[in-house]
């Protein structure tokens, strides 16, 4: 896993050439939007129980099925493997969101993941509506606009939105 910073170096070197002034702009302006970073990054993890657990409720109401007997989250073991699960998801997506790169979620948390839940026989097309769920809710809290680094956060909103669809696509 690479920064941003990080990552324009190694791709600069193995190139063997100077950084650019677009690359320095394009990192001058995310040092400038940082305190929004990690204001959106600290509201979805101050909120990351209840982001879990109101998706996995609206999840589990709008598909009793995966709750009722020999349903996938059916008995406490397979519900509370269920919510660990779209915590784990949830908590790399936060990385991700902190560092301005997806490379963390892809290679520890995404990168088969598909396979284990075909192995296990886990819906993948649940799991990726639950994940949906809580990008609305993550999205929701920390876009509101009180007590944070003022500012406009649409294009930060965005990216931590393609992180939760990167994840959603992963699994389905």
């Amino acid at each position: 896993m690479f920064d941003a910073f990080t990552k324009v170096v190694a791709q600069a070197d193995a190139r063997g050439e100077f950084i650019n002034a677009g690359q320095i702009d394009a990192l001058a302006a995310m040092v400038a939007d940082s305190n929004k970073r990690m204001d959106a990054v600290n509201r979805i993890t101050s909120n990351a129980s209840a982001i879990v657990t109101n998706a996995a409720r609206e999840l589990f109401a709008q598909q009793p099925a995966l709750i009722a007997p020999g349903g996938n989250a059916y008995t406490h073991r397979r519900m509370a493997a269920c919510l660990r699960d779209m915590e784990i998801v949830l908590r790399y997506i936060t990385y991700a969101a902190f560092t301005g790169d997806a490379s963390v979620l892809e290679d520890r948390c995404l990168n088969g993941l598909r396979e284990t839940y075909l192995a296990l026989g886990v819906p993948g097309a649940s799991v990726a509506e639950g994940i949906r769920k809580m990008k609305d809710a993550a999205v929701s809290i920390a876009n509101d606009r009180g007590g944070i680094t003022p500012g406009d956060c649409s294009a930060l909103m965005s990216e931590i939105g393609t992180y939760f669809d990167r994840a959603a696509a992963a699994v389905a």
